[in-house]
């Protein structure tokens, strides 16, 4: 056993702390399901903001980052990096859209964009595929982190370590609904960053790390620090750079980082006061996100291999790790056992506090498809809001049941990420375009759905040796022609349906010039948007850049990136207002 005493009081007292807020919350949780699912829609933008990045950071985080660092230095983080694009374009175009819509969920979208029977069979199919499939695939794999974390730092067996912290989260998610978790999220990002960037403070100084100056040129460091892949070489930066870049940020969708906005992200905007807020919820995210959180885990990433340079080292410093669990991702939390007491005991918490976060979001958001689009929607829709909310408790905990035992199924954070973009794979960019394109339909998404399926199964399961961008690609490009001949080629939606959608969203664009009710009073907002969405784009990554040639020790190429990042901040402020 690793932890002290004081360590184990540190996680205990956490424990409780979540448990007293679900309690507290739980008064007006369930009233009905706007303010089980919801949080009444009264939530402001600073905290909703944090809510995302806390959801963003779970357990698994910190490994799939550890996991790139080893395998192909601080520039494999572009795989993750390059979804920036995305988050931005939710920022400046897709935020004020999505709170428009008044939707409970991003599921029942479905039936404001589209018409009749096929819209309905798409609400219900995707209810139950992102609520019960897709869902449980995300958790298994945070709960995959959580095992590894549980069996290196805390020495307890792999199940033991899911159901005491699946228990606590389960309990406060069924008791006070979205607002529960979005002021657990608040607690569980200031203990998750304390603990995080104090933990790469000790680490760092450690002897055989001495310090930052003296990493970042030992032998077995040097050659992982670069930000950008070897551009000589296509074979490595074609996949690390490229592909992320120019394919998966808009054609992939990925949790957190949907083409066009969905999911917890929507789910948080639902919950926003109004339209300001939703949009300053989501830019908040992704500044924190991307140019703030990354730097501590990238450091320990690097750190781990002057400890444990090979796998072989990390099985010789835990023999009782089981061989199906041994990967690079778990020199993470095995560089947390070099913690001291206390500190530990709070890194410990800090990390069970993002499992317990990326966990509760995707419960709560799982059960409200489950019950708006499903059980409401189909099977009984006469239920009074008190059943209701009694269902989403119901499922809420069917769901972690299932996510925990995949969990323990799965072997690497590094593959439940790569097939989790290959299921999504061809279907982005057609979340991104039905909000400007009245000839996209609801059989045009089944046509996407189904044929991405179909290709990640054949990819995945053929035994075809292929590199995973290069599926990515293919996935992309075959299920983008099936659902773009399916538009052209399938009836067109109802006139009354589009027209309707219009006027409740007002999406604006050529796109839907046809369909509006008159001359539009203001110019459409969507190219204004792309460039705010460059310009902040552009600003984040070069803080996050420039943060690390200051961190390499590199002032002046660090202050003069950071400075761009300023003078692109200022532009994008100016063009804003």
């Amino acid at each position: 056993m690793i932890l002290s005493s004081l360590d184990w009081y540190i996680v205990a007292t956490y424990f409780l702390l979540t448990l007293f807020i679900g309690v507290w919350a739980s008064k007006n949780a369930g009233s009905d399901r706007r303010s089980f699912f919801l949080a009444g829609r009264n939530m402001p933008w600073w905290l909703l903001g944090i809510s995302m990045v806390a959801t963003t950071f779970s357990t698994d985080t910190p490994n799939l980052v550890t996991d790139l660092v080893r395998r192909d230095g601080v520039s494999g983080n572009w795989a993750w990096w390059a979804f920036l694009l995305t988050g931005m374009l939710t920022v400046f175009v897709y935020a004020r859209l999505w709170h428009r819509s008044g939707v409970l969920t991003d599921i029942e979208f479905y039936e404001l964009r589209y018409g009749g029977k096929t819209a309905a069979f798409l609400r219900g199919f995707r209810a139950l595929y992102l609520g019960l499939v897709f869902n449980v695939l995300v958790m298994g794999a945070v709960s995959l982190a959580a095992i590894k974390f549980g069996e290196i730092v805390l020495g307890l067996p792999g199940w033991l370590t899911l159901t005491v912290a699946c228990s606590i989260t389960l309990a406060y998610s069924m008791l006070g609904g979205l607002k529960a978790v979005i002021i657990t999220d608040f607690l569980q990002f200031t203990f998750a960053m304390i603990g995080s960037i104090w933990a790469t403070i000790y680490i760092l100084g450690l002897p055989e790390i001495g310090g930052l100056s003296s990493l970042i040129v030992h032998s077995n460091v040097i050659d992982k620090l670069s930000l950008f892949p070897d551009l000589s070489d296509p074979n490595i930066w074609v996949p690390v750079l490229l592909v992320p870049l120019a394919v998966q940020w808009w054609a992939s969708y990925y949790p957190g980082a949907e083409p066009g906005g969905g999911g917890y992200i929507a789910q948080r905007m639902f919950s926003a006061k109004d339209e300001s807020n939703a949009i300053g919820a989501t830019l908040l995210f992704n500044i924190a996100h991307y140019a703030l959180r990354p730097w501590p885990w990238i450091l320990i990433a690097l750190a781990s291999l002057v400890i444990f340079p090979e796998l072989s080292d990390i099985q010789k410093a835990f023999p009782d790790l089981p061989p199906d669990k041994l990967g690079h991702d778990v020199a993470y939390p095995a560089m947390l056992t070099l913690l001291p007491s206390g500190l530990l005991g709070l890194v410990s918490a800090s990390l069970i506090a993002a499992f317990m976060s990326t966990m509760s979001t995707q419960l709560n958001l799982g059960a409200s498809y489950l019950v708006n689009d499903l059980y409401h929607r189909f099977l009984k829709p006469n239920a009074s809001e008190t059943e209701l909310v009694m269902a989403g408790r119901i499922f809420t905990a069917f769901s972690i049941i299932l996510g925990a035992g995949l969990g323990l199924v799965l072997t690497n954070a590094g593959q439940a990420f790569e097939l989790l973009l290959m299921i999504g794979a061809g279907t982005g960019l057609i979340y991104v375009l039905r909000w400007f394109w009245w000839r996209i339909n609801a059989f045009t998404e089944i046509v996407a759905m189904v044929s991405s399926l179909c290709v990640a199964g054949f990819l995945n399961f053929s035994g075809l040796e292929m590199e995973s961008w290069s599926k990515i690609v293919i996935g992309t490009l075959i299920t983008t022609v099936a659902w773009i001949l399916a538009a052209y080629f399938s009836p067109p939606e109802d006139e009354k349906t589009l027209r309707d959608f219009v006027e409740k969203v007002n999406p604006g664009g050529p796109g839907w010039r046809r369909f509006s009710v008159g001359p539009s009073i203001e110019p459409w907002p969507v190219p204004k948007g792309i460039l705010m969405m460059l310009l902040g784009s552009f600003s984040v990554y070069s803080l996050l850049l420039g943060v690390g040639q200051l961190i390499y020790g590199n002032i002046y190429p660090g202050l003069f990136v950071c400075s761009l990042s300023i003078a692109s901040s200022v532009g994008l402020v100016k063009i804003w207002k």
